[in-house]
């Protein structure tokens, strides 16, 4: 179900955000592919605290982009000083407000196998491998090196306005965490607002952003329409702020609704 700002939505279910900004990245590796759920070959399950361990906690996630290197100037632009406004702390009412982000997949994801296609709760009684390895554009510029780039950014402008960011992984070398596991740490963290970030796998054809929420949350419904009204503010937002238009190769007007992301599904906040 398709989420249109100023629309009234009968019993409005979303989860926590998974913002993914445009194509241009090929499904050369397995990972975002915007056909479907990411492609991974799962193995045994695995108990979620072992290859939690195994993992690196670090930031939610939430953008991508049709041209890597038209994401870089962009996110560039926004990440300025000028480009936060004048607006501080005290005048905008976010200091003291916790934000997870987690910056999709990881930079060692491809080189551990064994711990990203281990099988990890995904909510409501299903299973899902750990994580996958993203994909990546035509020259090789990976989704999970976008993907930690635009959290590092995004860190830097909320912590500029007294928010307290918390990272689901701390760098881009590491593997997983699990998604199981990203959507623990922005629980734990009791965060105002969860956010992940990502970037699609599609022909160079397709362009835009897509804001990916979930059918139902373990959240609940009040967590759910909380959710449905962030991503409708930063729909909004996207569209009279970015210079992109909403996803052509996917979804309704930018908007998709997924039941197969753990990280949504098991989202409380």
């Amino acid at each position: 179900m398709a989420r249109r700002p100023g629309i009234p939505v009968p019993s409005p279910r979303a989860s926590v955000l998974s913002i993914v900004v445009s194509a241009g990245l090929t499904t050369a590796l397995a990972g975002c592919g915007a056909s479907g759920s990411p492609a991974a070959t799962a193995q045994a399950p695995a108990a979620a605290g072992a290859v939690g361990q195994a993992s690196s906690p670090s930031a939610p996630a939430s953008a991508t982009t049709a041209s890597p290197q038209t994401s870089a100037s962009a996110s560039a632009k926004a990440a300025s000083p000028s480009a936060a406004g004048s607006s501080g702390p005290a005048a905008d009412g976010l200091a003291g407000k916790v934000v997870a982000i987690d910056p999709g997949h990881n930079g060692g994801n491809a080189a551990n196998p064994s711990i990203v296609n281990a099988l990890v709760p995904m909510g409501f009684g299903q299973y899902k491998a750990c994580d996958t390895t993203g994909t990546a554009a035509p020259d090789g510029y990976t989704e999970h090196a976008f993907n930690f780039d635009v959290a590092e950014r995004l860190d830097a402008l909320l912590t500029a306005r007294g928010v307290k960011v918390v990272l689901t992984r701390p760098n881009d070398t590491g593997v997983g965490p699990c998604v199981n596991i990203r959507a623990a740490i922005g629980n734990n963290a009791h965060a105002d607002a969860a956010i992940s970030i990502h970037a699609d796998g599609y022909a160079s054809s397709g362009h835009g952003f897509q804001i990916i929420e979930a059918s139902a949350s373990v959240g609940g419904r009040a967590n759910d329409a909380a959710s449905n009204q962030l991503s409708q503010a930063l729909h909004t937002t996207m569209l009279a702020e970015s210079g992109f238009t909403p996803a052509t190769y996917i979804g309704d007007d930018g908007y998709e609704s997924r039941n197969d992301l753990a990280g949504l599904n098991l989202s409380t906040v």
